[in-house]
């Protein structure tokens, strides 16, 4: 079943943002995020539906910089995508540039260059895949071409810092 519980809308954002290194993992809000992650069917239809909650919700903590949190949510999502889906590709892709900017505001700059350029090929796969006509899925209409090339300017640059994070609603849509 695609549709998304209606009762999601007000998924409240974690009390604060977990940053490894910088406290333990018992400290991030673990109870917030299992709110969000219950939202997360066992398995997807056919697609993941752009407007489901959980999904807008793991999007929306990576904008408001909860990078550790966007990529525990996203992950749960992706673990329901079908197998083979063109979302699965998208939200893989998601997950490594969650995970590059929490790479970036640790301070290991490398490490996020490296996690951007897998999200990049990511990418590159997901664009030569066939898009459904007239889907609802994440991955139908989402800007691909965008993302891609706001990923190849911020590896162009000769060293990532802390304000180089990618911010989804950057590239329109997220």
């Amino acid at each position: 079943m695609n549709t998304p519980p209606p009762s999601a809308n007000h998924l409240p954002m974690p009390q604060w943002a977990y940053v490894p290194g910088e406290m333990v993992e018992d400290d991030a809000d673990h109870d917030t995020l299992w709110k969000a992650k219950s939202l997360v069917p066992s398995r997807f239809g056919d697609y993941v539906p752009a407007r489901h909650p959980a999904l807008r919700y793991g999007i929306a903590l990576n904008e408001r910089g909860y990078f550790w949190e966007s990529q525990e949510v996203l992950e749960a999502v992706w673990a329901a995508a079908p197998q083979g889906g063109r979302e699965r590709i998208l939200l893989r892709a998601c997950i490594l540039i969650a995970n590059a900017n929490l790479r970036l505001r640790i301070g290991k700059p490398n490490a996020a260059s490296r996690l951007l350029g897998e999200a990049l090929q990511e990418l590159g796969a997901l664009k030569v895949r066939k898009a459904a006509a007239a889907g609802d899925g994440f991955a139908d209409g989402f800007p691909i071409e965008a993302l891609i090339a706001l990923l190849k300017a911020r590896l162009a640059r000769p060293q990532l810092t802390k304000t180089d994070w990618v911010a989804f609603s950057a590239v329109g849509r997220g």
